[in-house]
C-alpha cells in the first residue's frame, strides 16, 4: 500500500464562508476529510495529513512559504512516495515553479493542487481535483513537482492560470499534459525532465530582491532606472510578441547595461501565453540583446522568477546566472 502525504497551506479548497468573504479556518478540512467516504476507499492510498500555520490566502503566499513547503516536503522525503500539497489558485503556478527548482533531484511525485468552489459548497471542484492527485501522488509514474487541476495533469513549471472562474482555470501552453484523468487517468508522452544527478537535496531560497515589469505602449523607461540598477538583482520583462519592445530613443539600452554593472540579471518573457522568444529576430529586441538581456525563451513568468531566485541563492555570478537562465534545468523551458 502507498502511503502520501497531504499538506495543507490554504487556499479556497479549505475556507468556509464569514462576514468578510471565504476565509480559511485551521483544523476544518481535515475533519471534513472524515466525512468523505471515497477517501477511505480500499482503492485509494493511505495518507497523513499536514496542516501549515497560519494557513494562508495564496495572494498572501511570499518565499518564506515557498521555503517551509519545500522544508516539509525534505524533511518527510524518506517517509512517503508522493505528496500533494493543497493549495490557493492564484499563486499555485508560483509555488509550483519554485519547489521544481528547489527540490533538487527529486525522484517522488509532488502534485499542487485546489479548487476554485470550497469544498464546504455544493459543485465544489476541489473534491475530484484532491482524489485525482492523491493517486496520481501514489502512482509515481510522474516523478517531478506537477499541477493538477480540472482533468489536467502539468509540469508545475509549465503551468499557469489562464481563467479566474473557470474550473479549468490552468493551462500549459508551451509544454503537452503529463496526464489526463477521464474514466481513467491516461499517462501521456511528454518531454522528460534533465537527468537527475546525485541524491535529493532541498535548496533554500534567499529572499533576494526580484521584480517584474511587464512592457505596454507608450511606456517610459527612464521612470524606472532607479529601481532597475540600485534595487533589483533580477528583472524578468515583459515583452510583446517575441522578445519586442518599444524603441524609446534607445533610453532603454544604457539602463539594462547600468543594470548588469550593479549586479542585477534582465531576463526576457514574452506576454504572449504560446510561443517563444527571440532576441535579435526584430530590430526592437536587439537592444536587449546587445545590452546583456537574457532570453527566458518559451518559460513562463512565474518560472522565470522561481529561476531568478534559485540561481540567486545558489551563490552563482551574475555571468553564471546568464547561462544557466538560458539553460534547461528542471524541463521548465523547449531544448
Amino acid at each position: 500500500m502507498k502511503k502520501i502525504c497531504i499538506i495543507h497551506a490554504g487556499g479556497t479548497i479549505g475556507m468556509i464562508p464569514s462576514e468578510d468573504g471565504y476565509k480559511p479556518k485551521e483544523g476544518y478540512i481535515e475533519t471534513l476529510f472524515e466525512q468523505i467516504k471515497d477517501l477511505k476507499s480500499e482503492k485509494m492510498p493511505e495518507y497523513d495529513f499536514y496542516e501549515m500555520s497560519p494557513l494562508l490566502d495564496s495572494s498572501d503566499m511570499t518565499v518564506n512559504e515557498w521555503n517551509r513547503i519545500g522544508r516539509i516536503i525534505s524533511d518527510l522525503y524518506e517517509k512517503y512516495d508522493g505528496f500533494v500539497v493543497l493549495h490557493g489558485t492564484d499563486t499555485m503556478a508560483y509555488t509550483a515553479s519554485a519547489l521544481s527548482f528547489m527540490l533538487e533531484n527529486l525522484d517522488k511525485p509532488v502534485i499542487l493542487t485546489g479548487s476554485q468552489i470550497p469544498l464546504c459548497e455544493i459543485r465544489s471542484d476541489g473534491l475530484d481535483n484532491l482524489i485525482t492527485s492523491m493517486i496520481i501522488a501514489a502512482d509515481g509514474l510522474v516523478r517531478e513537482v506537477c499541477l493538477y487541476f480540472g482533468g489536467k495533469l502539468m509540469r508545475g513549471n509549465r503551468a499557469t492560470k489562464m481563467s479566474s472562474d473557470g474550473m479549468r482555470a490552468f493551462s500549459s501552453p508551451n509544454c503537452p499534459l503529463l496526464a489526463e484523468a477521464g474514466i481513467s487517468i491516461s499517462y501521456l508522452p511528454y518531454p522528460p525532465m534533465p537527468k537527475n544527478e546525485g541524491k535529493f537535496n532541498f535548496c533554500h531560497f534567499e529572499d533576494v530582491p526580484i521584480g517584474v515589469l511587464k512592457i505596454f505602449p507608450g511606456i517610459r523607461f527612464p521612470l524606472f532606472e532607479g529601481v532597475m540598477t540600485e534595487k533589483l538583482k533580477g528583472i524578468v520583462l515583459e515583452t510583446f510578441g517575441a522578445g519586442n519592445i518599444p524603441s524609446d530613443n534607445g533610453s532603454l539600452l544604457p539602463i539594462i547595461k547600468k543594470a548588469f554593472e550593479s549586479g542585477s540579471v534582465v531576463a526576457v518573457c514574452s506576454q504572449c501565453p504560446q510561443g517563444t522568444v527571440s532576441l535579435g529576430i526584430y530590430k526592437t529586441s536587439s537592444a536587449l540583446k546587445k545590452a546583456g538581456a537574457v532570453s527566458g525563451y518559451d518559460m513562463t513568468t512565474e518560472s522565470a522568477v522561481a529561476k531568478l531566485y534559485y540561481l540567486f541563492s545558489k551563490g552563482y555570478s551574475k555571468e553564471e546566472i546568464k547561462v544557466k537562465m538560458e539553460q534547461n534545468l528542471r524541463g521548465e523551458l523547449s531544448n
